[in-house]
């Protein structure tokens, strides 16, 4: 008996030490910044439960005792400042020099941490976000001396740009931006008893003094919130500190354990790297808020143009989420379901103002791929349940739409004729083997292209076996068996129609002509990924993938072949850049045919050579294949979603 109870104690004290804190995981993100202009968002910010607002660590010793920030989002981010809620000290007349003191500044999941030592003082700042709304900042001040002292607290803070009204009661400052109906207010602790100074675009607000004996310890709250409309300001879930604290703590513990117990075996600069992508997926993300009926998340907060939600990258983002918390991913993928219409078709983008959704084209058919893969990471039927039907009508929606020629094989399009939303629908906005392609009309909201897509088939194909799989989960065995059969009859279509012999690799075709459009992209591995090649075609397309001129470059698997005429990794976009999610499926599709060699050497690659992805760095849109410079957004969440699949693949 005795030896049992030490087994059991030894077992659950080596449990409890595997178990990931968050602790453990400083700085993954250099979030230092200082703010000189309000529409410069580019830096690393740190957000949290769906807020729409976020906040840095202060980069210049003159801003110590306040967080930079806030940045405000909505149809697109603004600063409200640089700091606007900085603590001064006054002890009498004396102001204490808080930018010479010895500044200790931590980014830890969840949380913001500063921590000051200056004339016998110790002065620490906590902040974490206690709604979608929210952020709580707490203040310690510890006195270091062998005396009593009075501390008079000071604070003060100004707002960038035109259009706000400043004002407030009582203990609170309040910021109204009167032409987007926005308020921001900071709620100051009753307990300092402030006497608040409200001007145009600033303020000042004067503590009464405190008394701290020696050794001893004071502290206070503060709530921060935005509303991005003023007409939906709901109750403040603020608690006490502490209380929210230990419940920020629990829930990113398990964000963390939730992804390392699915991924075992990582070493500390991968765990590093998966932790980077999973904060960078929760500050992109973003609560249900007017229009957008349902959570869902940006694809980055750190780029003007991409404060919505798109449906490709809605469905990446959700099978990454799933490994970290499930009912996020489930919500990405509801939010753009939420503006099916009625013949079934999915927009290419939503907003918090649906008059700016994007209804001229949709994206490639992911959706039952991420459902499916979110169900297998948290089996939920009645997620299958409420999204069947929905992913049915989708798919007959590409047929009924997209297959001029009515062979079976479909086209990106666009619902009002027009090339540049077709292309957009492609997901590979300017990809050269669109170069040359026009519209033709299929019905009076109906557009295709002139050319079959390899990819779009490909994805089709294998959205019909998830749609059968979804089937099987839900007890559907007829339906089940039908999408196996559609399945079966399209594969070998697929491979007739888009696969090159001679050159060894997938093409586009045209409908009114031979031959095929032959330029060497990411979708010519799409078949792999969808495991409809035989294994000849397989091994004829990862020799390709493997040879250095063409995609095996110092970051690997560019958008288009390096040595083609065309290639511009700097202003192509998708002439030649490095996409993870298009990456990503290339490595899976390496490993569905017995390839693993290969996609190890191509994803070490990938994580050696790219700027930034193994350090403190944000992960990028996507990288140069020749330089390894990380290109265009910051902080973008479909490249972190696919960096903890293909590191969970590892």
């Amino acid at each position: 008996m005795y030896r049992s109870v030490i087994s059991f104690l030894l077992i659950t004290t080596i449990s409890t030490q595997a178990q990931a804190q968050r602790d453990q995981f400083p700085d993954v993100l250099d979030l230092r910044n200082t703010v000189l202009k309000p529409r410069a968002i580019e830096p690393s910010v740190f957000s949290d439960l769906g807020a729409w607002h976020a906040y840095a660590l202060p980069a210049d010793k003159a801003d110590h005792g306040g967080f930079t920030g806030p940045l405000l989002m909505d149809m697109d981010g603004k600063w409200l400042g640089n700091g606007f809620a900085k603590l001064l000290l006054l002890e009498g007349a004396k102001q204490l020099d808080l930018s010479s003191a010895k500044a200790i500044l931590h980014y830890y999941p969840g949380m913001l941490e500063q921590i000051l030592e200056s004339e016998n003082l110790k002065i620490r700042m906590q902040l974490i976000f206690v709604s979608n709304r929210e952020a709580m900042i707490n203040t310690s001040i510890t006195n270091l001396a062998d005396q009593q002292r009075s501390i008079t607290p000071v604070y003060e803070g100004l707002a960038f740009g035109k259009g706000i009204e400043l004002g407030g009661e009582g203990n609170t400052v309040q910021v109204r931006f009167t032409k987007a109906q926005q308020i921001f207010r900071l709620h100051l602790p009753e307990k300092l008893q402030c006497n608040i100074i409200r001007r145009d675009s600033s303020y000042t607000a004067i503590a009464q003094p405190i008394t701290i004996g020696k050794g001893a310890t004071i502290s206070w709250n503060r709530v921060e919130a935005f509303y991005p409309s003023e007409n939906h300001v709901p109750e403040s879930a603020a608690t006490g500190f502490e209380t929210a604290f230990e419940k920020n703590r629990q829930r990113w513990n398990t964000y963390l354990n939730n992804y390392f117990t699915s991924s075992p075996g990582l070493n500390e600069q991968e765990k590093r790297l998966a932790v980077k992508a999973i904060v960078t997926l929760i500050t992109n993300w973003r609560s249900a808020s007017k229009d957008l009926l349902h959570d869902g998340v940006f694809p980055s907060v750190n780029y003007q143009g991409f404060y919505g939600v798109w449906s490709w990258d809605s469905w990446k983002q959700a099978v990454g989420l799933a490994l970290i918390d499930p009912q996020i991913a489930r919500d990405n993928i509801r939010c753009m379901f939420d503006y099916q219409d009625d013949n079934g078709m999915v927009p290419d983008c939503i907003y918090s103002d649906k008059s700016e959704n994007n209804l001229r084209d949709t994206k490639p058919p992911l959706a039952a791929w991420g459902v499916y893969e979110v169900y297998k990471q948290a089996p939920d039927k009645a997620f299958l349940q409420e999204m069947y039907d929905k992913l049915v009508h989708y798919h007959r929606w590409w047929y009924a739409n997209r297959d001029h020629n009515k062979n079976g094989l479909c086209e990106y399009g666009s619902t009002d004729g027009t090339r540049i939303a077709a292309a957009w629908e492609s997901g590979m906005d300017n990809a050269v083997r669109f170069d040359s392609a026009v519209m033709l009309k299929n019905n009076p909201t109906a557009w295709s292209l002139d050319q079959e897509s390899v990819d779009l088939n490909a994805y089709l194909y294998r959205e019909k076996l998830y749609l059968a799989d979804i089937a099987t989960e839900l007890g559907n065995k007829t339906a089940a068996k039908q999408w196996k059969r559609e399945a079966a009859a399209l594969k070998p279509v697929i491979n007739k129609a888009f696969y090159d012999a001679a050159s060894g690799f997938y093409y586009d075709k045209r409908m009114d002509r031979p031959g095929y459009i032959s330029v060497d992209g990411p979708e010519g591995w799409i078949p792999l990924w969808a495991g409809i090649s035989n294994k000849q075609q397989a091994a004829a397309v990862q020799k390709k993938m493997q040879n250095g001129t063409i995609f095996n470059t110092l970051v690997p698997l560019p958008t288009l072949s390096a040595s083609h005429p065309a290639f511009d990794p700097m202003k192509g976009y998708w002439r030649g850049p490095v996409w993870l999610d298009q990456f990503n499926y290339g490595i899976d599709g390496l490993k569905r045919y017995g390839y693993h060699d290969l996609a190890s050497q191509l994803v070490n690659k990938l994580l050696k050579n790219g700027e930034g992805i193994l350090s403190d760095a944000p992960i990028c849109e996507n990288y140069h294949p020749l330089t390894g410079k990380g290109l265009n957004a910051k902080n973008f969440s479909w490249s972190a979603a696919h960096l903890l699949l293909l590191l969970k693949s590892r």
